[in-house]
């Protein structure tokens, strides 16, 4: 039955939310509400369940003195201070309106943090950039040519380099950028998408039959 209840319920709750979504009437309606409600609270539960095995970890690798394991102390003191400031030092207020101390830790720590991270991740999209745009095939040539193209056509040095050869009006380097993006991208982004909506329903429809077991944890 460890099984078999998970599947039914699965089973049952993918179900209506198909039937409600052609037929939004009682008790359809009422029903997808409901099993609404029910997934905010299991993830609300799951938030905690996580914030705790984050702990567990990271004792466990004090605890053993494992590598890296101050990074893990310093975890368990950032998560301690932001929960016991959003927690007891709202002053009546909710821990995100501007003033309170959790706003000026978001604001004047997590934010530079975050800026820093994306920064740093400049340099390994860079990276992974020269070496996808070399070219060695008539492919990874004309993905190097667009790429420069909208790189060009989204800078003012663009223009002034279409104005210096002399390009026709309406075919500077912008505009050709422009081309780029809302034909040649779309078309690819249209055909990801679709592909991306036949895989979510094949998934679905295997998670709902009861083929697709792996999120039960074996299979």
């Amino acid at each position: 039955m460890k099984r078999e209840i998970p599947l039914m319920l699965t089973a049952i709750i993918g179900l209506t939310f198909f039937v409600q979504f052609f037929v939004p009437h009682r008790p359809m309606g009422f029903l997808t509400d409901m099993f609404s409600d029910w997934f905010s609270i299991i993830a609300a539960a799951a938030i905690w369940l996580g914030a705790l095995n984050l702990l567990r970890v990271s004792l466990e690798k004090i605890y053993k003195k494992d590598r890296d394991w101050f990074f893990a102390a310093v975890t368990i003191a950032s998560f301690l201070l932001i929960v016991i400031i959003g927690f007891f030092f709202s002053s009546g207020r909710s821990f995100q309106e501007p003033g309170t101390k959790f706003d000026w830790l978001y604001i004047n720590i997590y934010t530079p943090l975050m800026a820093t991270m994306f920064a740093l991740l400049a340099f390994f999209v860079a990276s992974a950039s020269y070496r996808a745009f070399r070219a060695r095939n008539a492919q990874a040539t004309v993905l190097l040519l667009a790429a420069f193209v909208v790189m060009l056509g989204r800078t003012p040095f663009g223009d002034w380099l279409s104005s210096l050869v002399f390009l026709p009006k309406g075919w500077g380097i912008s505009n050709l950028s422009n081309i780029v993006m809302n034909y040649f991208n779309v078309a690819g982004q249209r055909a990801i998408m679709i592909g991306i909506a036949l895989g979510t329903v094949s998934t679905s429809l295997r998670i709902i039959l009861g083929i697709e077991r792996t999120y039960l944890g074996g299979d």
